[in-house]
């Protein structure tokens, strides 16, 4: 019995600590829009313990190389999206994942078009979070991911001769759901798995502890 009820505990504590960690785990989306206001891409960024993962999939955006940035405004208004600002440089470093001053925290590698327009692009960076904090793409104003239309040398400042803005989208964070047992509790508090097998573990404990006073 007791062997039982100290593996249910342990078990409790595991699930407990799995599903607080994985609420820690923001995620956002951005909708990339060209100049006439259409959507040509969307994008999705994961905050993880290793940083943002950003995945990017076009589907009409010119075929070829184009630079893509984080900007610092969370603003895209056309045709040029320059109320997007410069590129995220928290620490006034210069501009190109190959440039020996540099990067920008905005820098990403390349993302490579097919000719019907389409692609799939995936990148990770540690120099952002979508958590609280300094490098944190949400604050006051928010942040723009922007595709430009020409290639990223990654090394001449400030730009990489990207060229022209062509689509930009803000950063949105993603609420988390409320999807009953294991999600998340309606009134903001704990996550319901965590909140019920916290009262199992509490029952648990009281019979451990019964058990021995019976003995």
């Amino acid at each position: 019995m007791l062997r039982t009820t100290l593996a249910m505990v342990a078990l409790l504590v595991a699930a407990i600590s799995y599903t607080s960690a994985r609420a820690e785990y923001l995620t956002a989306s951005v909708e990339l829009k060209d100049a006439d206001g259409n959507v040509v891409a969307t994008a999705m960024l994961k905050d993880t313990s290793d940083g943002v993962h950003l995945t990017v999939s076009a589907t009409d955006v010119a075929p070829g190389s184009h630079g893509i940035h984080f900007h610092a405004v969370g603003l895209c208004e056309g045709p040029d999206f320059t109320t997007a600002g410069k590129h995220i440089n928290l620490d006034g470093s210069e501009h190109g994942l190959d440039n020996p001053n540099g990067p920008h925290d905005g820098d990403l590698p390349a993302i490579e078009v097919e000719d019907d327009g389409a692609a799939e692009y995936e990148a990770k960076t540690d120099r952002i979070t979508l958590s609280d904090g300094d490098m944190s793409v949400f604050d006051d104003d928010g942040s723009a991911l922007i595709i430009h239309a020409d290639p990223d040398d990654q090394t001449t400042d400030p730009t990489g001769n990207s060229g022209d803005r062509v689509a930009c989208g803000a950063l949105e964070l993603m609420e988390l759901p409320d999807t009953g047992a294991g999600g998340t509790a309606a009134n903001g508090g704990l996550p319901l798995l965590p909140a019920a097998a916290l009262g199992l573990l509490i029952v648990c404990s009281a019979l451990i502890a019964r058990r021995r006073f019976e003995r």
